[in-house]
């Protein structure tokens, strides 16, 4: 039995990484604390604007990948510059992490930085099943 809620293909494993995805993009960063900071306070994603919104965006990107179900290189397309927006997010994390300890505020890594990886391979995941229905797609309009 395939189970289409309100128009969405939730029978495609890609559907579901996406899913998986965007609710790590959007709601562990309300869980999981990024850094404590010298004065012993943990520090969120929604403290700081930027995480906030690279975060956000991410889960969006998933979101709207989502919703174009029936174009799949669209959706490819999709996935692709949402891992570069993990990547980018990554990338400032690591950023963040290599200042050295006299001038940065960071006392200690929280698990919250592990995010934008759980995304990726997330993605990646999604992105490997989308190619997979794409070439099933062409083998079967070669047969015609």
């Amino acid at each position: 039995m395939f189970l289409v809620i309100d128009k969405f293909m939730i029978q495609r494993i890609q559907t579901i990484y996406l899913l998986l995805a965007g609710l790590a993009s959007a709601g562990l960063i309300f869980v999981f604390h990024l850094w404590t900071n010298n004065e012993e306070v943990r520090v969120y994603a929604y403290d700081e604007y930027l995480y906030l919104g690279l975060f956000l965006g991410s889960a969006f990107l998933s979101l709207i990948a989502i919703l174009n179900y029936k174009n799949r290189k669209f959706q490819f397309v999709l996935g692709r510059l949402n891992i570069i927006l993990n990547f980018i997010l990554l990338g400032f994390f690591v950023y963040q992490l290599l200042i050295p300890p006299g001038e940065s505020n960071i006392s200690e890594k929280g698990v919250g930085i592990f995010i934008p990886i759980l995304a990726i391979v997330l993605l990646v995941l999604a992105n490997k099943a989308i190619k997979k229905d794409e070439d099933l797609v062409k083998s079967v309009d070669r047969l015609r």
